[in-house]
């Protein structure tokens, strides 16, 4: 079967397609033929070494796929051959098929696609992660959401409105603006062109926001923390800018906010009845209609570097997928 291979970290270039043995159930696995793959910032870090966790070499990137179970192996319930699931392999994805432990794995509602499987687990599990479990959103607070049209930022987006609460957009384009608006955001910032926190204060009021959603990191990071009103909570998601913000705590102290991480990997690992909950709860609402995934754009499995560079140049709205047939 045919993989993405990463032979050394560092550049995408470096990657290759290539033939590589197929892949056996163990005990607790099940083994899924993949039609389709999400593409995601955390690949290219991966890819180059820099993120959280280093697979051993020669290593396979894509954190979450969609596909048809082919073999399930001793102990495995809940799941059978030809199930159609979404998963979350971690790394493994950009193949035609990936091993990885049942509990990773999730049957998808019949209405369901494989390519808006491949792009619906890691984004909204994070928000849903985020909003409902870290920051405790509720209903008529205000949420600003950084990097807002992105892959997670989308989601976070709908998924605040979905919860009660008034959502503050912020992106660098109209474009992307007019489609945070479609998705629920009743107020847009454009801060290619606008004073982040002078436009926060006139549109609350000058009470401020209650929780900021940040994936961006990075310049905005400091007038994000300065627009929380008084016990605001500020979720780091991640740095899509390339730049780990430093913040000054004092900050933190004089409206007595929060600083609140958010991994929702470790979450899964951590917690798996409780993620397993959560997941369950967000392909409900699917099927309700209550959540609409957006996919700016598709790519074969050979396109995978520019799908890559699609994603990590943030010219894409949302999410972008690699379909392997």
């Amino acid at each position: 079967m045919r993989a993405v291979l990463v032979k050394e970290y560092g550049r995408p270039e470096q990657m290759v397609v290539t033939d590589v043995p197929a892949k056996h159930a163990g005990p607790g696995e099940v083994v899924i033929r993949v039609r389709a793959c999400g593409v995601n910032f955390l690949d290219a870090l991966m890819v180059q070494g820099n993120y959280q966790t280093k697979p051993p070499l020669p290593m396979t990137p894509g954190a979450e796929v969609a596909g048809v179970i082919t073999e399930a192996g001793a102990g495995v319930a809940g799941l059978s051959v030809g199930t159609r699931v979404l998963a979350v392999p971690g790394h493994g994805g950009y193949a035609e098929e990936v091993v990885l432990s049942a509990s990773r794995v999730f049957a998808i509602p019949e209405q369901m696609d494989f390519v808006t499987a491949a792009a619906f687990p890691i984004a909204y599990a994070t928000s849903h992660h985020a909003l409902k479990d870290r920051a405790q959103l509720k209903a008529h607070e205000i949420l600003l959401v950084l990097g807002a049209a992105g892959g997670v930022g989308l989601t976070a987006v709908e998924i605040g409105t979905l919860m009660g609460a008034r959502l503050i957009a912020c992106a660098s384009s109209e474009e992307k603006l007019a489609l945070c608006r479609q998705y629920g955001a009743q107020d847009l910032i454009n801060y290619a062109r606008s004073d982040l926190r002078e436009r926060v204060r006139e549109l609350t009021g000058g009470r401020g926001v209650d929780v900021v959603y940040d994936p961006v990191g990075g310049a905005c990071a400091e007038p994000a923390v300065r627009c929380l009103g008084f016990e605001g909570r500020y979720l780091v998601i991640g740095f899509a800018s390339g730049e780990i913000p430093r913040i000054p705590l004092n900050l933190v102290l004089l409206k007595t906010t929060s600083i609140v991480g958010v991994f929702w990997g470790a979450f899964s690992q951590a917690r798996p009845e409780e993620n397993a909950a959560n997941m369950a709860e967000l392909l409900a609402w699917y099927t309700e209609g209550r959540l609409r995934p957006h996919v700016s754009a598709t790519y074969p499995l050979e396109g995978y570097r520019e799908a890559l560079a699609a994603v990590t140049s943030r010219t894409v709205k949302a999410k972008v997928v690699l379909v392997t047939s």
